[in-house]
């Protein structure tokens, strides 16, 4: 059994008079352990996407069946169960809480999470910490930490509920190279230790280290390759008409 399965997949955004296709159709599966890059310009329909596998969204028509379990037909609530269970989310801005510390960051998703004690909760939150080089920064507040270590502090807040898949929506987008190089070789680390990685990027050097790439335009999946070469090829090929 795939981890992720999307068969004829769509999202129609209705904004009144206008009716806009996000997704289109859009079938397509990954497996556990897989890392993936979801590219396209904007508009393409890679957010939506990432929205949709996220559970954030529900599709307007197809089967999403994450583990088994379809998510079309699950309420609002079943939807932030299995995203609590099963998918740790990364964003271009780290989201963490101004006030708090880096500990505290990481473990407030356990709060939403019954049945761990609080010790449990706080040894589990250190351990992620300590995973992603954080060790001797987890009394620091976000404005003690540089803008990786906050991404850091970030991404070891996605993992410590043990997720099946790692989603990342512009990861570095608001990081310099030298720090991007770093977040992209520990999301690698985390790939090779056996976690799924989803991420979106518009980066090329970012995308590249996926070893598949799933591009997309007009809300239609147009290249599905692990040949980067192939995916830039389709990512910047003219539109059909233009």
């Amino acid at each position: 059994m795939s981890l992720i399965e999307l068969k004829n997949v769509s999202k129609v955004y209705d904004l009144g008079e206008i009716q806009v296709e996000a997704l289109r159709d859009v079938t397509v599966t990954m497996e556990r352990g897989e890392y993936v890059a979801l590219m396209g310009q904007s508009g393409s329909g890679k957010s939506t996407l990432m929205n949709t596998l996220g559970c954030l969204d529900r599709p307007t028509g197809g089967s999403y069946l994450l583990a088994g379990e379809e998510v079309v037909s699950m309420s609002l609530q079943e939807r932030a169960e299995i995203r609590n269970r099963q998918i740790g989310f990364v964003f271009q801005s780290f989201n963490l809480l101004s006030r708090t510390s880096a500990l505290d960051n990481v473990e407030l998703p356990l709060l939403y999470t019954s049945g761990v004690p609080a010790r449990e909760r706080r040894e589990r939150s250190a351990a992620m910490l300590e995973l992603v080089g954080l060790a001797d920064r987890m009394d620091h507040h976000p404005n003690q930490l540089s803008g990786g270590q906050q991404q850091r502090v970030a991404i070891a807040r996605s993992l410590v509920n043990d997720p099946s898949i790692l989603l990342a929506d512009e990861p570095t987008g608001n990081l310099d190279s030298k720090t991007s190089v770093e977040i992209i070789e520990l999301f690698r680390k985390l790939h090779e230790d056996g976690l799924t990685v989803i991420l979106v990027t518009h980066d090329q050097n970012v995308g590249s280290n996926a070893d598949r790439t799933l591009v997309l335009r007009d809300g239609d999946i147009v290249s599905d390759t692990t040949d980067f070469r192939q995916a830039l090829q389709a990512l910047h090929s003219p539109r059909p008409g233009s």
